[in-house]
């Protein structure tokens, strides 16, 4: 019973909060719109928010190892306070729009409060419960991670509707037209800060090491991550850092076009089944083997029978969606399972350090990813109306299966080079 309270629903409460960070997606045309800024001005919030997620969880691991109710009182303080300060944001953007009064001050406080405020409390927050979990269910390690990890990943499609309700219920109505305008966004942003900040509060209280390993955690405090590489290979963790940042890239690369709420399934049951099947093989790397052979394989047939160009529309249905849920299923399952894979190489002692400095992939991952699509998109290929009208790119759709087919046979191939190291 304790390793539920004081372990897995601390964790899940967590990352289900800092989570809803993909949502950003449903709004930005509506945030654009309302505070008079460019799309594509808005959407760097979110590749700042994963930016600062990377580099706060790669600086900040040795204060999770030392004190893990620091690390979640200061991951509730910057989420909750970026997402409040994005509505005050938003708010004054709206109003400054409404008056034809032009500034950056609106946009440049959303990149500082969802951002950089918003992203060092995801990397803190997203690291803090991985090692406690690990602790309290030892045999089944990944399960554990899978199961903090999909409560982040599902957060997107728990979260999504709601948002979207209490924006249209949040929202002025003109008493003219009864048309409502989208001062929800902002009220909302407010509301769910302080309902996070609820949330996460109580699993600030929850969280806890087992009696055993607070008495153990003085003493391991005092180890360096250059001690451990002084051990082990450090082309080994090179690898390792490598292959989740590439299956982070083909991830995010794949998301244009996904439906979002099922994208946010497959995302979650990744996290979930693939750190189960972790816990089955006891071999992390055969888990990591089996993500890209199958996305590469599913990329492979869409290829081989033109699946991109077909106008059969269960044709296009059976092989191309397939292929994304499969890469999307895999790029959660890379995330449940990295903490269990350096686990496996280097023991438990610095898991929040290199778990932290691990995650500095994601980081970089999150700034190409989506970057890499629109840019094969935009240069190559030719864009033309289909049947129903809709301006498409099916060969630049086609050369970004290619590019994301080749980029999962190097991670095969780097996942295979990598020794395995036993623990001391």
């Amino acid at each position: 019973m304790k390793k539920i309270l004081h372990g897995a629903i601390p964790a899940l409460l967590i990352h289900f909060s800092i989570g809803t960070v993909y949502c950003w997606s449903i709004f930005s045309n509506e945030i654009s719109n309302y505070i008079g800024v460019s799309n594509s001005l808005t959407e760097w919030a979110f590749s700042l928010a994963i930016f600062f997620l990377g580099m706060s969880a790669a600086f900040l691991g040795d204060l999770v190892e030392r004190n893990i109710h620091k690390a979640s009182l200061l991951s509730l303080i910057c989420f909750c306070s970026g997402m409040i300060g994005t509505g005050f944001f938003i708010s004054i953007g709206g109003s400054y729009n409404q008056h034809g009064v032009h500034s950056l001050l609106p946009i440049i406080g959303i990149y500082i409060s969802y951002g950089v405020i918003m992203g060092i409390g995801l990397g803190v927050g997203y690291i803090t419960p991985v090692k406690t979990l690990m602790l309290w269910f030892n045999d089944n390690k990944g399960l554990a991670t899978g199961i903090a990890v999909m409560g982040f990943g599902a957060a997107k499609a728990i979260a999504s509707p709601i948002m979207l309700l209490l924006m249209n219920k949040l929202s002025n109505a003109n008493s003219d037209t009864g048309i409502k305008d989208c001062s929800g966004l902002y009220k909302m942003f407010i509301l769910l800060g302080v309902v996070y900040m609820c949330l996460m509060f109580i699993a600030h209280v929850l969280l806890k090491k087992p009696e055993e390993e607070n008495i153990k955690s003085v003493h391991e405090d005092k180890i360096r991550i250059s001690e451990v590489f002084k051990k082990y290979p450090i082309k080994d963790y090179i690898g390792i850092w490598i292959i989740f940042y590439l299956n982070i890239t083909c991830g995010l690369a794949s998301f244009i076009g996904i439906i979002s709420i099922l994208s946010s399934i497959f995302n979650a049951s990744g996290r979930l089944f693939l750190a189960m099947l972790g816990d089955v093989l006891k071999n992390r790397k055969t888990v990591y083997k089996i993500i890209f052979f199958t996305s590469a394989l599913s990329l492979c047939l869409v290829l081989f029978t033109g699946g991109i160009y077909n106008n059969k529309p269960f044709i296009f249905h059976l092989l191309v969606l397939n292929a994304l849920f499969i890469i999307n299923a895999g790029y959660g399952g890379g995330f449940s399972n990295i903490a269990p894979l350096l686990y496996d190489y280097y023991g438990v002692k610095c898991i929040s350090k290199l778990h932290g400095i691990t995650l500095s992939a994601w980081a970089f991952a999150g700034l190409s990813g989506n970057q890499l699509a629109t840019f094969i998109l935009i240069h190559t290929g030719k864009f033309i109306k289909d049947n129903n009208g809709n301006i498409i790119n099916p060969d630049g759709y086609n050369n970004l299966f290619i590019i994301l087919m080749i980029l999962f046979l190097i991670s095969l191939l780097i996942t295979c080079s990598i020794y395995k190291k036993q623990r001391r």
